[in-house]
């Protein structure tokens, strides 16, 4: 493992980035020969389970449930839904050939699950009595990404994408159910100390097939905002191309409604965006691989090196009953300053160190990643400790980021004066009359700054963000309503 102390993520975010994920062995990305493809690691895999796992947890207590569609998708089912061919067909991946045999029907492999589920709904859905449906499933995703490639943020397999899909029985339940993904999408960036504004992208920026789409986005610290996770109301578009009909209550016939939603790995890269250093990872004990590392220092006699290690193994075991998830490192080829700064890359939460003097005074030696501070704790008070020392490191770290991310939320009075702060790495707000066609004009005008969409109230009130009151549209000069982001963007 090597170190670039002269890295710093805010100067060169994109060279830090690169260095943090191959030296704390999370993702290996660029040396496998498919361009936009990388390889989870041991480390990172376990990073990735734990995301997972929350929000499999979320989503199976709100009523979801877990499936797993096939991965290919026939070129008749992928062109029946023609706006929806308009937003990826010059992204997908084709299958064309099995073997030497040309295939009579080429296969898409999936750039999202859409069409292949309502096509399976219209034989799933007859009832009315059946509804809501909640259907989830965690699986890889392809899109012929042209842009320049960005190992997690913009790839051509996305490895760890949930899809959510529902069936709905009128409008309004479809409605219910975007605020219900709304709010688990918001405790899943809670929990895992990401923050976010939530708006409703402009509708030349929906995903394709939907009424609309609500976007959560947060802020990297190189200025660029990151789509991080999407909540698409379908309506009936897709339900009516595939023939989703069911028997409503009061016996007629209808279509079907349904949301989707959705997030991928860059909720991992965000995680390492905003929680690391110059060091290396700094990571939340909710999804760390590790919580505690015990370390014990090699004395030069043998018979008390033993007597440290016996120690250091009865302090691992200690925690672990205690539900931690505990490493005792007693490789005894690496030196103790080679062990701490190969934990301290890999973010581990708490590290113990244990060497002969906390053996004969029966304490212990913390060390906290995040604050990079010691302090000598009896064994009698461990347990107790590390519990207190891990909520603090979680709420310090969650407290940290938001403090930055709202200093980069920046309220405007118009466009130019938007661009400005944009430029300089913020995310602006500008007062808007609610027509989008106003901001479509001026974002056109100006390379490089994009329309995140209109703040929604929630995220407003979360960034604590003053009502309008009697500004005008920073676009057009209407009296203004709500308000517009503005920002760069990945």
């Amino acid at each position: 493992m090597s170190v670039n102390r002269n890295l710093n993520k805010y100067e060169n975010f994109s060279e830090w980035f690169d260095w943090i994920i191959a030296e704390a062995e999370i993702y290996d990305y660029g040396r496998y020969p498919v361009k936009g493809m990388g390889i989870w690691l041991p480390y990172g895999f376990k990073i990735r389970y734990y995301v997972i796992e929350l929000i499999r947890r979320l989503l199976d207590s709100t009523g979801h449930e877990e499936i797993l569609m096939p991965i290919l998708i026939p070129e008749t089912i992928f062109r029946k839904e023609s706006e929806h061919v308009r937003g990826f067909e010059g992204e997908v991946l084709w299958v064309t050939h099995g073997g030497r045999e040309e295939l009579d029907v080429k296969l898409v492999l999936r750039p999202t699950s859409e069409t292949s589920i309502s096509f399976m709904e219209s034989f799933w859905i007859k009832s009315y009595r059946q509804l809501p449906k909640k259907y989830y499933q965690i699986v890889s995703i392809f899109r012929y990404e042209t842009k320049m490639t960005r190992p997690m943020i913009r790839v051509r397999e996305v490895t760890t994408f949930k899809e959510a899909h529902t069936v709905h029985e009128d409008f309004e339940d479809a409605e219910r159910q975007v605020i219900e993904a709304i709010d688990i999408y918001r405790r899943f960036f809670d929990t895992l100390g990401i923050p976010y504004i939530i708006s409703r992208r402009p509708q030349w920026d929906k995903f394709a097939g939907a009424l609309y789409t609500i976007a959560f986005d947060t802020l990297y610290p190189d200025g660029k905002a990151v789509q991080i996770g999407t909540v698409h109301n379908l309506g009936q578009t897709f339900t009516k191309v595939f023939d989703v009909k069911f028997q409503r209550r009061d016996e007629y016939i209808d279509y079907a409604w349904q949301t989707s939603y959705g997030i991928s790995e860059r909720v991992i890269a965000s995680i390492i965006a905003f929680h690391s250093d110059e060091k290396g990872l700094i990571l939340s004990p909710i999804i760390a691989p590790y919580q505690i590392v015990v370390i014990p220092i090699q004395h030069p006699e043998r018979e008390k090196h033993q007597k440290v290690v016996e120690y250091s193994k009865n302090v691992a075991d200690t925690l672990i009953k205690k539900g931690y998830r505990v490493h005792l490192d007693v490789r005894e080829d690496l030196k103790p300053s080679e062990k701490f700064f190969e934990w301290e890359l890999k973010g581990v939460p708490i590290r113990i160190e244990v060497g002969y003097r906390e053996y004969t005074s029966n304490s212990v030696t913390m060390f906290r990643r995040d604050t990079l501070t010691r302090k000598v704790i009896q064994i009698d008070s461990l347990v107790d400790e590390v519990g207190k020392t891990l909520e603090e490191i979680y709420n310090n770290l969650t407290e940290k980021v938001w403090k930055w991310f709202k200093e980069h939320i920046v309220v405007v009075e118009n466009f130019e004066e938007a661009c400005e702060h944009v430029k300089k790495g913020n995310i602006a707000l500008v007062p808007w009359c609610g027509y989008e066609h106003c901001v479509k004009m001026k974002i056109e005008s100006v390379e490089g700054i994009d329309a995140l969409g209109e703040l929604l109230p929630i995220s407003q009130k979360i960034l604590g963000v003053q009502q309008l009151s009697g500004k005008s549209c920073g676009f057009c000069g209407r009296e203004a309503s709500k308000f517009m982001a503005i920002a760069k963007k990945y």
